[in-house]
């Protein structure tokens, strides 16, 4: 989410800061800290995976790393380097797995030196791997829900080490991605989603359960997201969300447990991740039908088509939703209680990706370009989000 102004409504491609083909393909996002974005890509003959440092002021090269690892049959709709990378002040980490390791590098930001590195142990999916890892303060956390010894793992962020792990009992791989939470009055919870699990709430200094509560009969790949105070979670099968709930959380030092609050039905997301703007909160499924709810009480404010399919998640600029289709076009609904399309923009080329919003630019990956769009002359608003 982001409060820029300098993000434009419409552009063309001589309208591009910067525009750069990447090395192999790519599914995963970009990343970005101060004047370097980091984006992963691979070569999908034989499964190198790669990462590349680029100057954000013009998409310059700063330095390029790879890294072998086993080819296996991907399936048709994803690639090697789903996962997103994770960038700190001091490093920049990837992961990815093959049916016999689940690996997690640390490379130095600034040069690309390889500094640690960690296999976790056999991976058993039947996509492939697409769990982003997330920093949080000295601490590298990883799911690593699969079918066979699934847990969530926390890492030393400067030596790689184990500082906890906690087993899950899961039915099938799952790819959401966790996010810290930090309630009124509380300590930060560590949020995640899982077939078999739930929606699960972990103290993410030490591992510690804090709540739990088992709602999925699906696979969970969009990520939980938080609005209102409430803790919203999905999961689906098939190319299509099945459930979408908005839970209300257990509050540990109350002895209270978590509860759902409502449930949404009808035309919902499986991969896209629902993103909040105030008391709405916007749902992007697969098939392009997005819908408007509002976070406190689930009431659906509006439900519309709009074209294309969809595994990237949308963006909030402003009172904008910026998502890119898998077919290669930016579309661009207005984030309010009306229904509004504003603009459709064609890239060139399909993606799976999702944008990243730093210093008034914003940064679209495609398969297999990069580009940039914005302004980052134009003064920023600060916000609280």
């Amino acid at each position: 989410m982001s409060d820029s102004t300098a993000i434009p409504l419409q552009w063309s491609h001589r309208d591009y800061l910067w525009r750069v083909k990447l090395p192999g393909h790519g599914h995963s996002s970009p990343v970005v800290w101060g004047d370097r974005l980091y984006v992963t890509a691979a070569e999908q003959t034989d499964a190198t995976r790669l990462i590349r440092c680029l100057d954000v002021s013009d998409g310059a090269t700063v330095w390029q790393r790879s890294f072998g690892s086993p080819q296996f049959d991907l399936g048709n709709a994803t690639a090697y380097d789903a996962a997103t990378p994770v960038v700190d002040k001091e490093r920049v980490y990837m992961a990815w797995a093959a049916p016999g390791e689940c690996i997690i590098q640390a490379i130095d930001r600034t040069d690309g030196r390889p500094l640690w590195r960690r296999d976790l142990g056999p991976y058993n999916s039947e996509h492939g791997h697409a769990t982003s890892p997330i920093v949080w303060r000295d601490l590298l956390i990883l799911m690593n829900d699969q079918k066979d010894d699934a847990s969530v793992v926390a890492l030393d962020t400067r030596t790689g080490e184990t500082r906890w792990e906690t087993t899950r009992q899961c039915e099938k791989a799952a790819y959401s991605t966790p996010f810290i939470w930090q309630p009124d009055g509380a300590g930060p919870q560590l949020i995640t989603s899982g077939w078999g699990p739930g929606i699960v709430a972990y103290d993410p200094a030490s591992g510690r359960t804090l709540w739990r509560l088992p709602v999925f009969k699906a696979r969970c790949v969009g990520s939980p997201v938080a609005a209102v105070g409430l803790i919203f979670a999905q999961s689906g099968s098939g190319g299509g969300g099945k459930q979408f709930f908005a839970v209300r959380p257990g509050v540990p030092k109350r002895n209270s447990d978590a509860e759902v609050a409502y449930e949404v039905t009808g035309s919902l997301p499986y991969v896209p991740t629902p993103i909040a703007h105030g008391e709405l909160v916007f749902l992007w499924s697969d098939s392009g039908v997005v819908q408007c709810i509002d976070a406190t009480s689930g009431e659906r404010l509006w439900r519309e088509r709009v074209a294309g399919r969809y595994f990237g998640s949308p963006v909030r600029v402003g009172d904008r939703l910026y998502c890119m289709s898998r077919e290669g076009q930016m579309v661009i609904l207005a984030a309010t209680r009306d229904f509004r399309e504003l603009a459709r923009i064609d890239l060139g080329e399909g993606s799976h990706s999702t944008p990243a919003i730093a210093d008034g630019v914003m940064y679209l990956r495609t398969f297999t370009h990069l580009m940039a769009i914005g302004d980052a002359g134009v003064e920023q608003p600060t916000t609280d989000e």
